[in-house]
């Protein structure tokens, strides 16, 4: 699978969370593939909404929030978080721009979570660098107590 989110922005989210630790390559290409799989899981939800209520559009509602922030507020790209909206719904869907925004930001407060938890056990090994395994440890452990 080949990941639509570019890992600038990703490695932004990180570092906020992050403070004075330094964050690795691999960490934010790990955390955008997992953002990744959460978007087209969401759509997927969306898009079964959207069809019980006898559309074709994704609305921001289909995402379950009822107001879409201002999307200059945001890290995360609308572009490419519409490519991802449709990995795993059907071709004849659409995606409203509110929708887009609406995943994205979404999308991004899942990104903090997680990289704030990653953080914290980067810090916890006594490391000054988030790696990769901060992150897969992050979903390990969320198994056993999300």
């Amino acid at each position: 699978m080949s990941v639509e989110l570019p890992f600038a922005p990703v490695d932004t989210v990180i570092r906020r969370n992050a403070g004075t630790l330094r964050v690795s390559a691999e960490a934010a290409e790990e955390l955008a593939r997992r953002i990744q799989r959460r978007g087209a899981r969401l759509a997927v939800d969306a898009a079964e909404r959207a069809t019980a209520d006898g559309r074709k559009t994704l609305m921001a509602s289909d995402f379950g929030v009822s107001s879409v922030p201002d999307k200059d507020t945001l890290e995360l790209p609308i572009a490419p978080i519409d490519r991802i909206a449709r990995l795993d719904i059907d071709d004849s869907y659409r995606v409203s721009m509110d929708a887009r925004i609406a995943l994205a930001d979404q999308l991004e407060s899942f990104a903090d979570d997680v990289a704030a938890a990653a953080t914290a056990l980067a810090r916890h090994a006594e490391r000054r660098t988030v790696k990769a395994e901060d992150v897969e440890a992050y979903f390990e452990l969320a198994q056993y107590f999300g």
